[in-house]
């Protein structure tokens, strides 16, 4: 499994919770391509990116890298069954961002 978190200058983060996490490979300036994501990839990327009530939901729906990549916005915001607010900000933020770097990592 990855860890999503950004790094101190010791390359660990403390996390509010007393756990420290180091960070990810990044290729290229980027996170490794979402497409060979599995479940607990895309679960561990939402609970780094402090979305860890919200990550449960991508647990529950056995959403893996391949599908997050095909998401809409209307499934993150219905399909999930997570409050707007924050379905809003993992689509906007997250989801399509995602999509995109998959896209221009492709196309090259």
């Amino acid at each position: 499994m990855k860890n999503y978190c950004n790094f101190t200058d010791s390359g660990m983060e403390d996390k509010a919770n007393g756990s420290v996490d180091t960070k990810s490979p990044v290729e290229n300036g980027q996170l490794p391509d979402p497409a060979n994501w599995g479940v607990a990839d895309v679960v561990n990327y939402f609970k780094a990116t402090g979305f860890e009530e919200q990550a449960t939901a991508f647990q529950d729906q056995e959403i893996d890298g391949k599908s997050l990549l095909l998401m809409t916005r209307n499934d993150v915001l219905t399909g999930l069954s997570i409050k707007l607010g924050p379905a809003l900000k993992i689509y906007e933020y997250h989801v399509k961002q995602l999509q995109t770097q998959h896209l221009k990592s492709n196309a090259s």
